[in-house]
This record gives structure tokens, sequence and C-alpha cells, in this order.
């Protein structure tokens, strides 16, 4: 596909477009006029002579010069037929606005099919169906092929949305900011261009350097990821890619009878897909643009430390207050920049972070603190805070907002507080690409998802890592229990599998009988524990099927004789095997280690807070197989328990690299066996840093 003919045409054939006003024909081919489309323009319409003075044709076919393009707005049943006589005329751009396709059922799907048929026979680009269509504000294309009321102003930012109607709201909204595109794209169908296409275009595309995206889901998950890299963090002039997705509800989530699949939500596979592709996930509208404007005109951070300049106390201590909320700190300032502020501050100013300048201050201590503020070795980004007072002079003081930024590498965010009196102050800085902000914790909170961004950007460069493991081992497991006519497999033939990848397993053996149970207990040493073992038992809790720290043959005896009862009372057809007789792990936090295979996203690796309350809880995180090593040090760190894993009130940091390891180990299972279906290590029990895991629970389910 020739994407370039999409966004660069130099001819452009608008079939169907018609006489009549308030059309969408009518209003694309007005807005192509009005937008000033830098190219030729052809209508077509067997009934009409001209439109708007523009010589029409009654086919495509009838135009005598070659078309790069076609605009399709025709009923949706001769859109095949139009699509063929395009191709053989060579067209190899086509955007199809006219609805009543896949979204209206199976006939319309059907019809789908057809039209992606021919566009794949002649290798033309398709843009829809259902669509709102394309814009390239670029002033020497000027290409507005949409029915929107407006031409957006040009930018850098590429703007991809899967809904049209959020599309004219977004540009709508952006106008209202001062914000300008580089390119606009409705998807609509998805029937032939997709994400991943636009994304390698937009990855070369010399006018954009930011990427925003409206999702509703995703046509390539898995390979979205890899994409969205190569646009994000691996090319050589790194694009971010900032997306707002829709569906955060749990109702899609899937009943599964693990506590990873239960908890695999399809928000939560895309909050992991994000995260492991780089891409910044924005909550609200407002949130995407505040993102996309900061990262359009202003360098990543390359720390964590924030400069706040205000002429007001009050604001200044609100956006500290949001500085460290967000998961910044506050800057410590070079004793020599503290000195040079003493030079021209007021004495009642505060010359500490947040240096405030007092709510007379004029243009001179702004420029003044901003240029030594940014100067300073130990900052790596300013808040600069303004509210207007009756001498503020606020032009003045954004022009020296302006200067100092454009003298310092480092990225300045704006917040001048109001709405009539600073208007002319925010014009000024909208002007000159300074990030601008109503209120300061938008500012502070934009500001850390750049810092976050950075730190993906710039973290170690890591490969899948290769373990030696017994495969041929782990085929024979699972041959024997598909032969079975089994799905389950209970925790002594699960641990054989992890045994076989190297996991870090308790000693454990089997117990056919009581007399056994005593044997191996002995054996083990106590204290040990007991658990059910049974194919039909995939919760051993819900029948009593677990007993642990037994220090004695009697109590092993006793616990043998009442789980056994247990087991008949709730689950009287079980087939039991025994029991397995377990050594007591030593006491460490408890977490979780799971793995589920999604129907969309394929092998998923889970972790998180383990125990009995994984679901109540859902302190988890998800991460796609095959795992680098950063991959899982990034699921680690993103849970909230991962504050206590670091070692808080004495307690030492966990060993987070075995575990770490342990889910690199699941991540090489899981690609090696598509068998496995789900798979929950709970707990896995974490010790000092140095002392490893161990797993203390296993359960796998095949398909």
């Amino acid at each position: 596909m020739d994407i370039q003919k999409i966004f660069y045409p130099k001819s452009i054939a608008v079939v169907g477009a018609s006489t009549k006003e308030g059309t969408l024909s009518r209003t694309i081919f007005t807005n192509l006029i009005g937008g000033g489309f830098n190219g030729v323009l052809y209508p077509v319409n067997p009934k009409a002579d001209n439109i708007l003075g523009v010589k029409c044709y009654p086919t495509v076919s009838a135009i005598p010069d070659p078309v790069d393009m076609a605009i399709i707005v025709i009923p949706p049943e001769y859109v095949p037929s139009v699509l063929e006589e395009c191709g053989q005329r060579g067209v190899k751009g086509i955007i199809i606005i006219s609805a009543g396709f896949k979204e209206v059922g199976a006939e319309g799907a059907a019809l789908e099919n057809k039209v992606v048929e021919i566009v794949k026979k002649y290798d033309m680009a398709l843009i829809g169906p259902n669509c709102l269509g394309v814009i390239n504000p670029e002033p020497n294309v000027a290409m507005n092929a949409a029915f929107g009321k407006f031409m957006p102003g040009s930018g850098n930012i590429a703007f991809i949305t899967q809904s049209g109607a959020l599309g004219t709201a977004i540009l709508d909204y952006a106008k209202g900011l001062g914000i300008g595109f580089s390119k606009f794209v409705s998807m609509g169908n998805k029937a032939g261009v997709k994400e991943l296409d636009l994304l390698l275009y937009l990855k070369d595309d010399p006018m954009t350097k930011v990427i925003i995206m409206y999702v509703e889901d995703l046509a390539n998950p898995r390979a979205f990821i890899e994409k969205a890299k190569q646009v994000s963090i691996e090319n050589e002039n790194v694009k971010p890619i900032i997306a707002l997705k829709s569906g955060r509800t749990a109702e899609g989530a899937k009943a599964a009878s693990s506590h990873t699949g239960a908890l695999a939500g399809s928000d939560l596979m895309y909050e992991a897909l994000f995260a492991q592709a780089g891409i910044i996930r924005a909550e609200k509208v407002e949130e995407l643009l505040d993102m996309a404007i900061a990262f359009e005109s202003m360098p990543v951070p390359k720390g964590d430390k924030v400069c706040i300049v205000t002429n007001a106390g009050g604001p200044g201590i609100m956006t500290t207050d949001a500085v460290i909320k967000y998961g910044l700190k506050l800057a410590k300032l070079e004793e020599s920049t503290v000195a040079e502020l003493r030079k021209f501050l007021p004495k009642t100013s505060n010359f500490n972070n947040p240096i405030d300048v007092i709510g007379d201050a004029q243009h001179d201590r702004y420029e003044g603190a901003m240029a030594h503020v940014l100067n300073d070795k130990n900052v790596d980004s300013v808040i600069v805070l303004l509210t207007p007072q009756s001498v503020t002079d606020v032009e003045e003081i954004a022009e020296s907002v302006v200067r100092t930024s454009k003298a310092s590498a480092k990225p300045v965010l704006a917040c001048f507080m109001g709405i009539v009196d600073v208007s002319k102050g925010i014009d000024i800085l909208k002007k000159h690409k300074i990030p601008t902000y109503r209120f300061p914790e938008e500012a502070a909170e934009t500001l850390a998802r750049m810092f976050k961004f950075g730190e993906f950007i710039n973290q170690p460069k890591s490969e899948v890592k290769s373990y030696k493991v017994d495969k041929e081992k782990v085929k024979s497991i699972i041959e024997k229990v598909k032969k079975e006519g089994r799905t389950f497999m209970p925790e002594l033939e699960s641990l054989e599998v992890l045994n076989a990848y190297g996991f870090p397993t308790l000693q454990s053996k089997l117990g056919r009988d009581k007399k056994e149970a005593l044997k191996f207990a002995k054996e083990i040493g106590y204290p040990i524990a007991m658990k059910i073992v049974s194919p039909d038992i995939v919760h051993k809790f819900d029948v009593k099927g677990v007993v642990i720290n037994l220090k004695s043959d009697a109590e092993v005896e006793a616990a043998y004789d009442t789980m056994m009862a247990n087991v008949k009372a709730f689950k009287p057809d079980a087939k039991v095997w025994g029991v397995n007789i377990q050594e007591m792990a030593k006491k460490g936090e408890e977490l979780i280690v799971g793995a589920n295979r999604d129907a969309m996203f394929g092998p998923v690796v889970m972790f998180g807070l383990g125990g009995i309350y994984v679901e109540a809880l859902k302190d988890v995180t998800f991460g796609f197989a095959p795992l680098k090593p950063s991959d899982a040090m990034k699921m680690i760190k993103s849970v909230k328990m991962y504050k206590v894993l670091e070692g808080i009130r004495g307690k030492p940091p966990a060993d987070l690299n075995a575990v770490a390891e342990c889910m690199q180990r699941l991540s090489q299972l899981l690609v090696d066996f598509e068998d496995i279906s789900e798979l929950d290590m709970n707990p896995i029990i974490v010790y000092a840093l140095g002392e490893g895991c161990k797993v203390a629970d296993v359960r796998i389910l095949i398909k």
C-alpha cells in the first residue's frame, strides 16, 4: 500500500459529489476547496455538469488525467463497482466515507469483504469505510478530505482516531487551545489501513513529533507492541505515542478457574500492552491534549527534580503537593543559585524551592529567577506560575518566560491562573509553543508523565533470556494428561513441570495413604504442610484440603483423617490420588506469578500480591510473553506493594531478581508449550535480597 497517496495526493476524485448543500459529499468537496487543497479536484456525478464551478465527470474512467486518490461517498451497494473502476484506472489511495458495512451486520460484513478483496487486488491504500475522512493541514498540501466543520491549524501532532464523532469533538477542543496537527485520520472500520500501518508511516513523517490516538480495539495487539516500540523508543527521532482507550469496565473479563484468568480483563490487557510498548495512556481528553502539547514543544526531562517559580504562596504550595503526588521531587538548589537570587529578589521572597518572587513581581524578577534555576545542575525542569495582581505585567512576563525557556535545554511548563486577565499572556505562550495549563496540578501531572516516558526510553536495553530446561519432560507430562482426557494438573504434577524448567520449588512427595504420608513427613522433616491431591479439585482451600505447620506424627495422622472426611463431604465424587507432603517454607512476602493464554492477546504473564486475597485486592500487573528482563522488572515495580518489597521500617529489600527470573522462566514455558492455557504459582514466597524465593503452591490448566 502506498499510504503517501492518502496524505499527499496531487489529484483527488470525489465520487458522489453532490450539488445539494448539507450533504456529506458536498461538505467534503467544499472543505477541499475552502481548505485550499494544493492539487486538482475532480467531482464525479453523472447527473451534474459542475459542482461549485468545477467541471463534473460521469465516472472515474471519464477523467482524462491521472488520479491519485478517490473519496467515495455513495450508497454502499455501489462501492465495489466503483472500486473496480478505480483500480483499473490506477488510483492508489481510497477513502470510503460511506457507512453500511460490517457495522450493520452480516450483510454489510459480506459487502466489506468484497471491498477488501478489490483493494488488495489492485494494491490500493484504503481508509474506512464508515469514517470521517483524512486531513493534512501542512501548508503545501492543505487537504481537508473530511466532513468536519473546519480545517485545523498546522502543527506536529498526528491524530489517529477510531471514532469520527469523537475526532471532530477533539479537533474542535484543540482549536480552542490553539493546537495544530500534522495529520488527522479517522479509521472507521479499518478494512484496509490499520493502526500499525499508520504508525509505521508516521514513524518517518518529518512533520510528526507526537502521535495521539483514540482506540476502541486493536486489529493485532501482539504486533502492536513491537511496531509501537519502533516508533516511540527504537526510532532515531523518538516520537511519543499517547493513547486514549475506551472500555475500562470489568464486564469483558473472562471467567476462569484460576486467579490469573479471573483477573485478566481486556482493559488490564490493554494497560499491560501500553506499558510494555512504551505508550502513554491518557485517562481523559484533557490529559491527551495536555501531554501532546508538552511533548510537541519540550524536551523530555533528564531527571525528576522540579523547580517551581511563583508570585503567590498558595499556588506554590498546591504545585508542590502535585509534584510530590505524581512521583516527582522538589529540586534542592545549589547554594550559588540561592546567593544569586538573594541579589535581586526582595527580602520577603522565598529563596528556596518553591521560589516565591512575591505578588508585585514584574517580568525582570521572573526572568532573573528562571534564568538562574534553569542553569542549576540540580534542576531538571521548571513549572512557572502566575496569578494576576494589579501590578502584574502579564504580557511582558510571558515574553520573559519565552526567552528563558528558549535559551535552555530543560523543559518549562507554565500555569497562568485565570481566564480574562491572563489571556494575552497565554496567547504569547501558545504562539511560542510554551505548554500552558490552567491549573498547577495539570502541569505537574504532565511533567510526571514526561519523566516516566524518559525513564522508559532510557532504560538499559535487554534481550529475552533463554534458560536451559528439560522440554521433553514437560512434553511427556502434557501428553499423559491429554491422553487421560484431563485439563487440570494437580499440584505434584504441576511441580514436575516447574522443576523441569528450573523453578525454585519446595520438597514435595505424594503420600498415597496415611502410612506413606507419615513416612514422607519424617523424611522431609517437621514442620510440614499437607495438601489434597486430586485431578478433580482445583481450589484446595474450598474443600478444606490444606493444612500447614504440622509438627508431629500424631498431627499428621489426625490431619490426614480430617482432610479425607472434608473432601468426601465437599466433593464426594472427586478422585483422590493422595496427599502432598511438602516442606514448610519459611516466612517471607507472599506474591503471585501466573499465566493466562488470552484469545486476543496470546500468552500473558501476571505478577502481584499473592495469597488468598489476590482477587479481592487486585494489586497485579500483566506482561506479554516472551518477557525481557526489563519487562519483568517493570511489572514488579508497577504494583502498589513494590514499596513494601523495596524494604520499609527496618525490613530488608526482597530478592526481586529471583522473582523476575521466575517470571522469565514462566514466559519461556508459555512460548514453548501452547497447550498451557492457565498457570498459577500462588504464593511464591520471596525472601531478603540474596536469599531467593520459593514456589509454595502451583496449578496448571491445559487446553
